[in-house]
C-alpha cells in the first residue's frame, strides 16, 4: 500500500483536535447533568422512566444505518427522536445523563473505539442538554405535548442542527471537502427524515401523555421506524452510487491517456471514499502509474516496485475485452482494512471495465495521432536526407512572402543542382549516390545555419529559403559560402568523391509569390550551369520564359475549330520592273476578345500541338481559295504557302494537297511550297518520300530563311527546291554591314548555279532594291512594294490593272540597253508557260525588260 502522504496525517492531527474541543464541551454538560441531579428529587417512577428512555435510545443507536467514508463508517439513526422524547420526560440533567449512558451502550455494542466512541458520546450529550436548555427557555411542555408544537420543534431544530454543527465540520475535514458540500448533500432527505423524525417524537408524547404505561412499547416502534428509514437511505445511496458511476465513466469518455487517467483517480477516490487510487497502467510503450486522492495527482511516472497490501488495498486487474489483454490494475488503498459492500463491488467491476476501456481507447487514439504524426512529418520532408521537401518551401516560403509584404526583410531563393551526378549513379550506383545526397544535405544544413530552410526538390536538385535578409545583394553572398562547404570531397566507401554544384539565386518578386520565385532561381540555376559560373543571380534580361504562349497554347483548339484563322496576301515583285510575279500567304489570327494575335505567338504552340495537320489544311484551302479568284480575273500567280518541317514526317500531306489542289481546280504549279531549313529537313531519309510526290504534283518547293537554319548548304543538294529566299536579317543590314552584304551576293551565286530563283525577303527601302538588284537578285517582298493585304485588296490591284500589276517603277526605262553585272543570269524560268504577268504559268523574273 502507498504509504500514508503528509496531508493525510496533517489531516489526522486537525480531526484530533477537533474531537478533543467536542469532548471538552460534552463533559462540561455532563458535570452540570451531575450537579442538577444531585438536587434533583429522585423516586421509583423517575427510575423506571429513566431506564426506560435510557433503552429506547440505545435501541435507536444500535439500529443505525451506516455510511462509510473513505475507511471511516458514519452511523445514522434515530437517537434524536428518543433524546427530545426524554428531554420533555425526564428531568434535564437525568435526560443528559440518560443519553450519556444509553449512547455509550450502543457505542460499545457496535465495538467502537478511541476517537470515535469518545465523539459519539460526546455529541449526543450537548445536542440533548442542548435541547433541553432550547425547550427550557421557550417556556416547556404543557400537559398535551400537541398544545406545545412551538417548544418542541425548537427544540427539535437546535438538537438537529447542533449534531450537524459538530459533526459535519469533522466530516468534512475526515473526507476532505468542503462544509458547506457536506450541509448541502443529501439535505432535502436530512431534513424530510428529522420531519418524520420529530413527528414520531411527538406522536410518542402524546401517546406518553395519555398512556404512560405505553413506553415500554415505544422501543418497539422506534426499531421499525429505524429500519424503515434504512430501508430508504439505502435505496437512496444505491441511486446515488449508480449515478455518480455514470458520471465518472462518461468522464473517461475522452482520447487523451494524461485525462483518462488523472480523472478516473479522483472519481474512483471519490465514488469508493478511498483515501488514494492508483492506476498501474501495463501496455506496450504506455508503461506508468498515477496515484492521487479525489483533490488531485500526487504521482504520474514509472511504475514503481512498491509493494501492495492486500489488507488494506482492493486490487481490479483491468482486463480487455474480448481479447483478454492485460492492460494493468487498479488500486483502492485505505489506511485501514475496509470491507466492500456487494454493491460497492459491483460498482467497482463497473468502474474498471469502464476504465479498461477507456485505456485502450486512448492508446489506439495516442498510436493513430503518432502515426498522422509521422505522416504528416513524411509528407513535408523528403525520406532520403530528411530535408523538408517542395511542400514544405511551399509552405515557409509563402509565409515569409506574407511577412515580407509588412515589411520584415528580404526573402531570397537558392536552388542548386549537382554536376554530374548523373555519372556516379552509373558508376557506382544508387547506393553511393543516395550517400552523396545524404552528405551534401547534412552539410547544406550545418552552414545554411538554423534560420534558413535547406530543402531538397528531388533528384540532385536542393534548395535554400533565406528569410529577414537586410539587404537583396546579401542573398548572392550567402550563396557562395555555402556552396563552399561542398569543396571537400565526399566519401563513399573509402573512395574520394568531389562534388560540385551549380546554383541560382532569386529574390522574391512584387508579383507571382512562390511559384514565380522558384522560378526564377529555376533560371539563375540553369544559367550558371550554362556559362560554367558556380552562382547566378536572376536577371530579367536572361528570363527568355514565354508565359503568353502558354496561354495561346490553351486557346487554339478553339481557334481551329471556329476558323478564326484568315490569311493576308503579301506580293513578290520582280525587282526591275515592279511587277508582281507572285504572292506569299501570311497566317493572321483574328481572336473575338483579344483581337490581332501576334503569328510569333501561335506558331510554335501549333507545330508542337496536335492541331498541326487542321491547321495547314485550313491554311491551304484559303490560300488556294484566293490563287483560284485571281486567276479567274485574268492573273496566273503561284501562291505560296508555308509549310512546317514536321509536316514533312506526314505521310498525308501530298494527299491533302491534291484533295485542296483539285478543290479548287488548280493545277500544281499553282502552289509554292515553303519550307524552313531544320534538323527535320535534313533527315531525308523520312521526308524523301514526301517531298517526291508533292514534286510529282507540280508543286514548287522553296527554301525560306536560307542561311539561317540548320546545315544550309547540306540541306540544299538534296532538297528538290526551285527557289532561295533570303531572310530578311541580312537584306536590313546589308547596306551597313560587309558580311551581311556577302551573304546575301553568295547566295545569290548559290541560286545562279542551281538554276534557282532568289528572292529577298523585307526590302523597305528603294536603295536596298538597286543594292540587290547590283548584287544579282531579281525577286523581292517587303512594305517597299507592298504590306501583306486581305484577298480583296489584292483582287481589287488585278482588276484594276490592264493585265500586268506594277507596285514599283522599273529601274531602267523599257527602252535603254542595260547592261547585266558579269555572270548575271535572269533566273530559272523552267516553269514559263506564257509571259509573265496575266499570262504566265510560273514565277518567274525577267530582267532583260
Amino acid at each position: 500500500m502507498a504509504a500514508q502522504t503528509a496531508p493525510s496525517q496533517q489531516t489526522d492531527r486537525q480531526l484530533r483536535l477537533l474531537v478533543g474541543l467536542v469532548a471538552c464541551v460534552a463533559l462540561g454538560v455532563l458535570v452540570a447533568a451531575l450537579v442538577g441531579v444531585a438536587y434533583t428529587e429522585f423516586s421509583s417512577g423517575l427510575a423506571v422512566r429513566v431506564g426506560a428512555l435510557a433503552l429506547i435510545i440505545a435501541i435507536a443507536g444500535v439500529t443505525y444505518v451506516r455510511v462509510r467514508i473513505r475507511s471511516t463508517n458514519h452511523d445514522i439513526s434515530w437517537t434524536d427522536s428518543a433524546m427530545l422524547v426524554a428531554v420533555v420526560m425526564l428531568p434535564l440533567p437525568w435526560a443528559v445523563l440518560a443519553t450519556a449512558v444509553a449512547v455509550t451502550i450502543a457505542k460499545s455494542i457496535h465495538k467502537l473505539r478511541g476517537i470515535k466512541f469518545v465523539f459519539g458520546v460526546a455529541k449526543e450529550s450537548i445536542t440533548c442538554g442542548l435541547a433541553g436548555l432550547i425547550l427550557t427557555a421557550a417556556g416547556g411542555v404543557a400537559d398535551r405535548p400537541l398544545d406545545s408544537l412551538g417548544p418542541l420543534a425548537l427544540a427539535y431544530a437546535g438538537l438537529v442542527l447542533a449534531d450537524d454543527l459538530i459533526a459535519i465540520p469533522v466530516l468534512a475535514l475526515a473526507t476532505g471537502t468542503s462544509v458547506k458540500d457536506r450541509f448541502l448533500s443529501n439535505l432535502d432527505l436530512t431534513w424530510a427524515s428529522a420531519f418524520v423524525r420529530f413527528a414520531v417524537a411527538v406522536l410518542a408524547l402524546a401517546v406518553l401523555a395519555e398512556e404512560p404505561g405505553l413506553l415500554v412499547a415505544i422501543p418497539l416502534i422506534v426499531l421499525s421506524l429505524q429500519l424503515t428509514y434504512r430501508g430508504k437511505l439505502r435505496a437512496r445511496a444505491e441511486r446515488l452510487a449508480w449515478q455518480q458511476l455514470a458520471e465518472a465513466t462518461d468522464a473517461m469518455n475522452v482520447v487523451q491517456m494524461e485525462t483518462v487517467l488523472h480523472t478516473a483517480v479522483r472519481n474512483g477516490a471519490r465514488l469508493f471514499s478511498a483515501e488514494t487510487v492508483e492506476i498501474d497502467v501495463s501496455l506496450d510503450g504506455a508503461q506508468q502509474l498515477v496515484r492521487g486522492t479525489h483533490q488531485g495527482i500526487t504521482y504520474h511516472g514509472a511504475p514503481d516496485e512498491a509493494a501492495v497490501d492486500a489488507r488494506t488495498t482492493a486490487v481490479v486487474p483491468l482486463i480487455g475485452e474480448p481479447d483478454g489483454e492485460r492492460v494493468g490494475e487498479l488500486r483502492l488503498c485505505f489506511h485501514v482494512p475496509v470491507a466492500l459492500s456487494e454493491r460497492e463491488q459491483f460498482t467497482l467491476r463497473a468502474f474498471a471495465g469502464a476504465l479498461c476501456t477507456a485505456i485502450r481507447n486512448a492508446t489506439s487514439y495516442a498510436q493513430l495521432e503518432q502515426l498522422a504524426g509521422q505522416h504528416q512529418h513524411d509528407a513535408t520532408h523528403d525520406l532520403l536526407t530528411g530535408l523538408p521537401n517542395r511542400r514544405r518551401l511551399q509552405l515557409e516560403a509563402e509565409d515569409a512572402l506574407d511577412r515580407r509584404q509588412r515589411g520584415r526583410g528580404v526573402t531570397a531563393l537558392l536552388v542548386l543542382d549537382l554536376n554530374h551526378f548523373k555519372d556516379v549513379n552509373d558508376a557506382l550506383g544508387h547506393t553511393a549516390g543516395d550517400q552523396v545526397l545524404i552528405t551534401v544535405a547534412r552539410r547544406l544544413e550545418e552552414a545554411a545555419g538554423s534560420e534558413a530552410l535547406v530543402t531538397r526538390l528531388g533528384g540532385d536538385e536542393f534548395a535554400v529559403l533565406y528569410r529577414g535578409l537586410p539587404a537583396p545583394a546579401l542573398a548572392q553572398h550567402r550563396a557562395e559560402n555555402l556552396l563552399a562547404v561542398l569543396h571537400e570531397p565526399v566519401d563513399v566507401d573509402g573512395m574520394p568523391l568531389v562534388v560540385s554544384a551549380g546554383a541560382g539565386v532569386a529574390v522574391a518578386p512584387s508579383r507571382g509569390g512562390f511559384v514565380e520565385l522558384l522560378r526564377r532561381a529555376d533560371i539563375a540555376m540553369y544559367q550558371a550551369k550554362r556559362t560554367g559560373r558556380v552562382v547566378a543571380v536572376y536577371a530579367r534580361e536572361d528570363d527568355t520564359a514565354d508565359r503568353g504562349r502558354l496561354v495561346v497554347g490553351g486557346m487554339l483548339p478553339r481557334a481551329v475549330a471556329e476558323k478564326e484563322f484568315t490569311l493576308q496576301f503579301q506580293p513578290i515583285v520582280d525587282l526591275a520592273g515592279g511587277e508582281v510575279i507572285g504572292a506569299e500567304a501570311l497566317a493572321r489570327w483574328q481572336h473575338p476578345d483579344k483581337g490581332m494575335v501576334d503569328p510569333r505567338s501561335f506558331l510554335e504552340p501549333i507545330e508542337r500541338s496536335g492541331l498541326l495537320t487542321a491547321f495547314t489544311d485550313a491554311v491551304l484551302d484559303q490560300a488556294l481559295a484566293g490563287a483560284a479568284r485571281w486567276r479567274e480575273l485574268g492573273c496566273r500567280w503561284p501562291v505560296a504557302v508555308n509549310i512546317s518541317p514536321r509536316s514533312l514526317l506526314d505521310r498525308r500531306l501530298p494527299a491533302l494537297v491534291t484533295r485542296r489542289l483539285d478543290d479548287h481546280g488548280l493545277p500544281g504549279d499553282a502552289l509554292v511550297l515553303e519550307l524552313t531549313e531544320s534538323h527535320t529537313v535534313s533527315q531525308l531519309d523520312i521526308v524523301d518520300k514526301v517531298l517526291a510526290e508533292l514534286m510529282e504534283l507540280g508543286c514548287a518547293i522553296a527554301l525560306d530563311d536560307f542561311g539561317t537554319g540548320y546545315s544550309s548548304l547540306s540541306v540544299l543538294p538534296r532538297v528538290p527546291a526551285t527557289e532561295l529566299k533570303i531572310d530578311r536579317s541580312f537584306v536590313m543590314q546589308m547596306e551597313n554591314t560587309p558580311s551581311s552584304a556577302a551573304v546575301v551576293r553568295s547566295t545569290v551565286e548559290l541560286g545562279r548555279h542551281l538554276d534557282l530563283l532568289v528572292v529577298a525577303e523585307g526590302v523597305e527601302r528603294d536603295s536596298q532594291r538597286r543594292l540587290l538588284w547590283d548584287l544579282g537578285c531579281t525577286a523581292g517582298q517587303g512594305h517597299l512594294f507592298a504590306k501583306p493585304m486581305p484577298l480583296a485588296e489584292i483582287l481589287d490591284l488585278v482588276g484594276a490593272g490592264d493585265g500586268t500589276v506594277r507596285l514599283a517603277e522599273p529601274l531602267h526605262d523599257p527602252k535603254a540597253v542595260v547592261r547585266l553585272p558579269a555572270k548575271r543570269s535572269p533566273g530559272r524560268a523552267a516553269r514559263q508557260s506564257g509571259p509573265t504577268g496575266a499570262a504566265g504559268g510560273g514565277r518567274v523574273s525577267d530582267s532583260t525588260a
